[in-house]
C-alpha cells in the first residue's frame, strides 16, 4: 500500500501563493507519476498538474498554466504544487494521487488518493 500526506493549504487572498505538499510512504515503485487534482463543491474532481517521476514530463490544466509549478524530491519521495496568483475560482479541495507508469490527467487512473487538503482565495 501507499499512503499519501498532504500539507500546506490555507486562506489566501486573490493574488497571493501557496505551496502545496505531498509526501508518499510504504510500497515503492519503479516508475510512477505524481499529480493533483481539485473538486470545489458541486463539481467534479478536476486534473491540475502531474509530474512522471522518471522521465520528468509535466502537464498542466490550461487554466492554472504559468501560475502553477509541479516539481519533485525524489529523494524525499515529495511533489510539490506551487500555486502563484490564485484566484478565488482556485478555490477547492486539493488531492495529491499517485498511479505506476505514465503520465495521465484522467483521475480514475491513479491509484492511490491523499485524503484532500483546503485551498481557500478570498477576493
Amino acid at each position: 500500500q501507499v499512503q499519501l500526506e498532504e500539507s500546506g493549504g490555507g486562506l489566501v487572498q486573490a493574488g497571493g501563493s501557496l505551496r502545496l505538499s505531498c509526501t508518499a510512504s510504504g510500497r515503492t515503485f519503479s516508475s510512477y507519476t505524481m499529480g493533483w487534482f481539485r473538486q470545489a463543491p458541486g463539481k467534479e474532481r478536476e486534473f491540475v498538474a502531474a509530474r512522471n517521476r522518471n522521465i520528468g514530463t509535466t502537464s498542466y490544466a490550461d487554466s492554472v498554466k504559468g501560475r502553477f509549478t509541479i516539481s519533485r524530491d525524489n529523494a524525499k519521495n515529495t511533489v510539490y504544487l506551487q500555486m502563484n496568483g490564485l484566484k478565488p475560482e482556485d478555490t477547492a479541495t486539493y488531492y495529491c494521487a499517485l498511479k505506476t507508469g505514465v503520465l495521465v490527467i484522467r483521475a480514475a487512473a491513479y491509484d492511490y488518493w491523499g485524503q484532500g487538503i483546503q485551498v481557500t482565495v478570498s477576493s
